[in-house]
């Protein structure tokens, strides 16, 4: 579980960051510092998996609170909650695992958790859904393609393009 203080450093970071225009490149350094054991795999590279057929696919785990999840998500994602514990989900130790949230904070964590237990093929996807989506990658909603992500709040929903910001209520003051 993240922790209030940190949560307020990382929003003020990514605050400032945005101020700056370096938003992308400050919050992808906070999630390396703060998981530095965690693999990272990025946003082309996850697509590319996907689309391989020959290749063993990966589980593709949302770290996002419900909410966030129905307004889209990427095909087959299963939504675990930010907090949960490796045991909340029932995969064998060596399957491939990619995690995302909003923008990877979320999912570092829990891929973290999940090294610490023993899974050895976990990868936190850079960027997370908001890069996905500003990449003009597919989401989706009841299994039709959507335009739209939960923003997640007013912060860090500056991380997505104006068109593809859901309007809704914001999910927290996290990330």
């Amino acid at each position: 579980m993240i922790g209030l203080g940190v949560a307020t450093a990382v929003i003020a970071t990514a605050t400032l960051a945005y101020a700056a225009g370096a938003g992308w490149t400050l919050v992808n350094w906070k999630v390396r510092s703060d998981f530095p054991g965690v693999a990272r795999i990025d946003t082309k590279e996850v697509a590319a998996w996907l689309g391989d057929t020959k290749r063993e696919q990966p589980v593709l785990l949302d770290v996002r609170t419900k909410p966030e999840f129905e307004v889209s998500h990427i095909r087959s994602a299963r939504r675990i909650e930010p907090d949960s514990r490796a045991d909340a989900i029932s995969l064998s130790k060596d399957q491939p695992i990619v995690t995302y949230c909003s923008v990877g904070y979320r999912s570092g964590g829990l891929a973290k958790t999940l090294q610490d237990a023993g899974y050895t093929k976990v990868q936190n996807m850079s960027g997370s859904i908001f890069q996905w989506a500003n990449e003009g990658r597919p989401i989706e909603r009841d299994g039709k393609r959507v335009e739209k992500v939960h923003p997640y709040n007013g912060i860090w929903g500056k991380l997505l393009k104006p068109e593809l910001r859901a309007d809704i209520t914001p999910a927290g003051s996290g990330m």
